[in-house]
């Protein structure tokens, strides 16, 4: 449940638009009949519409009361009732309209969706099958009872927590951690509800009931943190709590010094805070219109209001600060194997599976341009991965059997892996390993600018909380520069480092799972990424990021600080004219209904500076051309397709540290091929086309000059290669110390050209959409 819109004032539905239609009727027929020589009828006219506004402002001001706070409403009734008082009735409409349409801009920035977290309680299974001796039977999940043995099929959620016995269990336990690699639960291991069936069938015996289960904690969690969460207060009703006792002091003032009510009642109606009332809400609402262009949907007003002065981030890692879904990381091939062969081979295998490392296996190798095989006698079984017959030999592809003794590059590809946080698929001909596939979640390209930008907007404190193993968690954490790194989370840990956050800043926490929901609710904004359907953790969340970017996320606290910033100059800006007012008005200079027309002055002057929030920011990221972006968009691609240039960079000075035969110089000289044919004439490019046309947007060349002296090292390592090929060519085998040099040659230019492409990737191909 959110807490902003279950801590608002109490509202019928269509209050303020009705109101708004009355006020703008009684003044237009009470000028009318003025025009017409009817005063009597215009009073009476412009006291309804009065009478009208006083109603529904006495029941907003006492419910702001209840609450133990004395809101902006509580000038506009004192002033409507003063006006009521003394006969001042066009006064007093117009401060009905300006409270009428206040009223109707704030309603309709809250545009609050559900806070049932009707999405949580539709992902929970009603029903579960119970296996009782050879009878397996759906019963509602209610009624299962620890001990039970229940049946849980592929794709089949898992209704209630337990254990696993028999076979083991391949789960999908991304929507509780977040993780979106599949993990395999043996027999005897604990299984958690909520989580689903990546696998075959499997066997399980219940330990709890549903109640007690994982996924109705998760529930419960998200409820009681959105309970416990304080209500939002609108910027107008701070300003006026200051602004309401001086208003009230200078018309008792007023009234004392001159005897007069009438001054009194003229300077409350100077003092009505329409800048508050106008102004404010105008911003607001203009920055909620420029965030849904840019993609981001915010919950309401005072969720924008809040995002402008967060001074704490909470981010989790899978799917917020990562892509989310493996990719293939690197390809790695024994001696006398080829690394594309592997990957076209094991793809040529994976290409029916379902599993998320199989697809992208399948993925890496279409990107590559690879032809696939059909297999024959295809078989796979689950947690170990799929095996067939191509050109008449039995392949394999997943795990790799623990053989009595590894060659040294298998054991080479498990150190990696470990040192990476990679996940391997192994590729083995006739039972022998003959490569491996190495997959991660890449770290989305634009996380790094957008942190960046989140500091430089006034977030002090970047927090990463996660669900995943520390060791990927503080690799993520150390390249984005995060404050702290929490990893290992169930969702109770989140909300508790949430709780623990909020009580020291304005705290917004960043999802995008299931589990991250109750962690969403119990911060003071939630933000989801629901682009890929997280639809619990978007309903849970004050906003939604409609497109799958992170980005935008820097977009939104952006428009939330400008906008709240013009709100404020606004608001302050009336407020010190509206005083200048009151004192012209205890002095006797303006009448109350001249005051009320000095007030609409001051209000339209107010309302124009705030829809300066519906313009563009251009600070806030660079302006691209459209051929530019093509640009970006044409190198991305290349970038994709030179990958495997980089694999056999490193696999060729792999195979120069154990062997310097003719062999390894071969694999050295088809280096050399693919980055004079392919990688030099893409740098070459970029050099000449799409730093240039960068250039204007990100402040002149100097702003690609560190780029372009990478692409200097790129070239001299490349010609350090080449001449060192010539040598062998010329004077015979290596000398000792040219083949260190040629190692060093390949090792370095495989780590400048993974470090080149990132920073490219982050800071220049993040730019466009």
């Amino acid at each position: 449940m959110n807490h902003a819109l279950r801590n608002r004032p109490f509202r019928l539905p269509g209050t303020e638009p009705a109101l708004l239609a009355v006020t703008t009727a009684a003044l237009t027929a009470g000028a009318v009949a003025w025009l017409l020589g009817a005063p009597d009828l215009a009073d009476l006219c412009w006291a309804f519409g009065t009478i009208a506004a006083v109603v529904p402002a006495v029941a907003w001001v006492l419910t702001a009361l209840r609450r133990g706070q004395a809101g902006v409403d509580l000038i506009a009734v004192v002033a409507l009732g003063g006006t009521l008082a003394v006969g001042e009735y066009l006064a007093g409409a117009l401060i009905a309209l300006m409270l009428a349409t206040g009223r109707t801009l704030e309603s309709v920035a809250q545009r609050r969706a559900s806070r049932d977290l009707r999405a949580l309680l539709e992902h929970a299974p009603r029903t579960a099958r119970r296996r009782t001796g050879t009878e397996v039977r759906t019963v509602p999940s209610a009624d299962v009872v620890p001990g039970d043995l229940l049946v849980v099929g592929p794709g089949e959620v898992v209704p209630v927590d337990g254990r696993v016995t028999g076979d083991t269990a391949v789960l999908d336990e991304s929507v509780l951690t977040g993780e979106p690699l599949t993990v395999r639960r043996p027999a005897g291991e604990p299984v958690r509800s909520g989580v689903v069936n990546a696998g075959g069938a499997f066997e399980m015996r219940v330990t709890a009931t549903e109640q007690d289960s994982t996924y109705a904690g998760i529930v419960r969690l998200a409820r009681q943190a959105g309970a416990e969460s304080a209500p939002v207060v609108r910027l107008a009703d701070r300003y006026a709590a200051w602004f309401l006792p001086v208003s009230l002091v200078a018309a008792g003032l007023a009234w004392l010094v001159s005897g007069s009510a009438v001054r009194a009642v003229a300077v409350l109606v100077v003092a009505t805070p329409c800048p508050l009332l106008l102004a404010a809400p105008v911003a607001v609402v203009s920055g909620l219109s420029r965030t849904s262009r840019l993609g981001v949907v915010v919950r309401d007003g005072g969720a924008l209001e809040a995002l402008g002065r967060a001074r704490t981030l909470l981010l989790d890692k899978t799917g917020t600060l990562t892509e989310g879904r493996p990719e293939v990381l690197d390809v790695v091939a024994a001696p006398g194997w080829q690394s594309s062969q592997v990957l076209r081979l094991a793809a040529s295998l994976d290409q029916y599976s379902p599993h998320v490392l199989a697809q992208a296996v399948v993925a890496a190798a279409r990107a590559r341009g690879l032809r696939l095989s059909m297999p024959a006698n295809v078989s796979e079984e689950p947690g170990r991965g799929a095996a067939g017959t191509l050109a008449g030999r039995w392949m394999a592809v997943g795990r790799l059997d623990s053989p009595a003794e590894r060659p040294d590059w298998v054991r080479a590809v498990d150190n990696r892996a470990l040192l990476d946080g990679a996940a391997v698929a192994w590729l083995s001909v006739d039972g022998r390993p003959v490569g491996a596939v190495l997959l991660h979640d890449p770290l989305r390209p634009d996380a790094p600018r957008t942190l960046r930008r989140l500091r430089a907007a006034g977030v002090e404190r970047l927090v990463m909380l996660t669900g995943d193993r520390p060791e990927s968690a503080e690799e993520v954490g150390a390249v984005l520069g995060l404050d702290e790194v929490r990893a290992g989370l169930t969702p109770a840990d989140k909300v508790a480092s949430v709780r623990a956050e909020r009580a020291r800043a304005v705290t917004v926490m960043v999802g995008d799972g299931v589990n991250d929901a109750p962690a969403l609710a119990a911060a003071d904004i939630g933000v989801a990424m629901g682009a890929r359907g997280a639809t619990a953790s978007s309903e849970a969340a004050d906003v939604v990021l409609t497109t799958d970017r992170v980005d935008r996320l820097a977009d939104a606290v952006a428009v939330a600080v400008r906008s709240r910033h013009i709100a404020v100059q606004s608001a302050l800006g009336g407020m010190a004219l509206s005083l200048a007012a009151m004192a012209a008005a205890a002095a006797g200079l303006l009448p109350p209904a001249l005051g009320a027309l000095l007030q609409e002055g001051i209000d339209a002057v107010v309302i124009l500076n705030a829809l300066r929030a519906l313009g563009d920011d251009r600070t806030a990221r660079p302006v691209l051309r459209p051929s530019t972006e093509a640009l970006i968009h044409r190198f991305a691609a290349e970038h994709d397709d030179l990958r495997d240039v980089l694999e056999t960079v490193r696999s060729a000075a792999d195979r120069l540290s154990s062997d310097a035969g003719p062999e390894s110089l071969a694999a050295v000289a088809e280096v050399h091929r693919l980055l004079t044919e392919r990688l030099l004439p893409h740098e070459h490019a970029e050099e000449h086309e799409l730093y240039p046309a960068l250039a204007p947007a990100l402040g002149g060349p100097e702003a690609t000059a560190t780029m372009s002296r990478a692409h200097a090292e790129i070239g001299r390592l490349a010609r350090r290669i080449a001449t060192h090929l010539a040598l062998a060519g010329t004077a015979g085998p290596l000398a000792p110390e040219q083949l260190d040099d040629l190692r060093a040659c390949l090792y370095g230019l495989h780590t400048v050209l993974r470090l080149h492409f990132t920073q490219e990737e982050e800071n220049y191909f993040s730019l466009a959409p």
